[in-house]
């Protein structure tokens, strides 16, 4: 028997092989890990990353691995039979004394049980392994020949695709390339495997995760409040205003013609402060308003960046669903305090923000963010409450008093402080699953 069929059904092997490594690392390899590599000059991790940008150039690059991939098996198991097989029936006939056509079905049958087993252990399972366990290294190492098969198979993709889109129109599926994106799902789960890893601190995770849920949060979560806004009334004195303007913290105040819910626009502090250098003394207010857009208190944290792109401002006045003024949100707080509540939630005993009492209990203040007290409840919480208070007078349905206990996230709540109009602190505490889960 020829040595020449083995190296022929080998190579198809290895071509195989190739194209299921390709896909596998196209699939799983991260721009992230890439992203060094074309920092370093490396022209392959480059191109590679940019294909991996593009959703159309991945669908072709994936549909030249599947062509390949049937294509080299179809012509392997075709070459087997028309050589292998038909050397090894005239063997078994005389060896076993079978019949002519007995012997060409069994040689057939054992090369293509024979051929399959191969194909899936190393055409198949050993380069997926090792495509999913160093995907950018595959990625990298099979990109030349890829490139040189997407040229090759150019027609056969072009005519494959179409052909499947146009199947797939009536269902309303229209073509849109393979985006190499990750769910929030699947990015949760890589953020934690990472964590359980030694990758992450907790606090990278727990930024991580807050950025990644921005969008469960709304404007009224992360705003400046309504009883904590800087605002100037349109007939204010000139002293008041420049009092108020110098010990503002904020770039921008809003002005209003006689209550709060009135907001004509903002002025910049910058600007008071320049014409009151400048000519001695102020300008009517109006004069130097700037217009300032409303957004609702419900919109979700994640549109507020592109609203006020569009707005071309800053900042943005919360209004409720009747129009009254509920407080302000920027960019800048939004940042601030998505960050900064949580360097707040990992100091336990350092800061003002938690204290550990001497029974176990974690004392908190009511006026915490509602997204920074889920870590000490146990878990994740609903509702619309932008504070811990907010959280429990909604879950009682009234302003507790001193001492009431409730339930709440899977912790025992004791209120210890009340003033008139809100809750000051609890004390929390935490079951005993709880507590080992965490």
């Amino acid at each position: 028997m020829s040595l020449i069929p083995w190296f022929v059904i080998a190579f198809l092997t290895a071509l195989n092989a190739l194209y299921v490594a390709a896909e596998f690392a196209a699939v799983a390899s991260k721009r992230s890990a890439l992203m060094p590599l074309a920092r370093d000059g490396d022209r392959s991790a480059a191109a590679f990353m940019d294909l991996l940008k593009d959703g159309i150039a991945l669908d072709r690059y994936i549909a030249a691995c599947q062509i390949g991939i049937t294509l080299s098996s179809l012509v392997a198991g075709a070459y087997a039979q028309s050589t292998i097989a038909q050397e090894l029936a005239p063997i078994l006939e005389r060896a076993f004394v079978l019949d002519s056509s007995v012997a060409h079905s069994i040689a057939a049958g054992s090369v293509l049980l024979a051929l399959t087993a191969v194909q899936v252990v190393l055409g198949e399972l050993v380069p997926k392994s090792l495509a999913l366990q160093f995907p950018e290294r595959t990625a990298l190492a099979t990109f030349g020949a890829m490139r040189w098969s997407i040229s090759l198979y150019r027609f056969f993709i072009w005519l494959l695709n179409g052909t499947g889109f146009l199947l797939l129109r009536p269902f309303g599926i229209l073509p849109g390339g393979h985006p190499h994106v990750h769910s929030p799902q699947e990015l949760e789960l890589l953020f934690a495997e990472s964590r359980r890893a030694g990758q992450l601190t907790p606090e990278m995770h727990q930024r991580l995760q807050q950025g990644l849920h921005l969008s469960r949060r709304t404007v009224r979560q992360l705003m400046v409040p309504r009883s904590q806004l800087v605002a100037i009334e349109a007939g204010t004195p000139d002293a008041e205003i420049l009092r108020r303007v110098l010990e503002s913290n904020y770039s921008l105040l809003p002005v209003y013609r006689g209550t709060i819910d009135q907001v004509l626009g903002s002025v910049s502090t910058k600007d008071v402060v320049a014409a009151y250098v400048k000519h001695g003394e102020l300008p009517q207010l109006l004069k130097l308003l700037r217009p300032m857009p409303f957004v609702p208190s419900g919109l979700p944290a994640d549109r507020l960046v592109p609203l006020l792109r569009k707005e071309r401002r800053s900042k943005a006045i919360v209004v409720d669903e009747y129009g009254n003024v509920q407080g302000m949100i920027s960019v800048d707080d939004l940042l601030a305090k998505l960050f900064g509540e949580l360097a707040d939630e990992l100091k336990v005993a350092a800061t003002s923000t938690a204290e550990m009492l001497l029974d176990g209990r974690v004392k908190l203040r009511g006026s915490m963010r509602a997204a920074a007290a889920e870590s000490w409840l146990g878990q994740r919480l609903g509702g619309t409450a932008a504070t811990l208070g907010g959280l429990i007078v909604g879950k009682l349905g009234h302003l507790p008093a001193a001492g009431e206990q409730l339930e709440l996230g899977g912790a025992e709540i004791t209120v210890l402080e009340v003033s008139p109009t809100a809750v000051v602190s609890v004390a929390v505490r935490q079951r005993a699953h709880e507590l080992e889960e965490a």
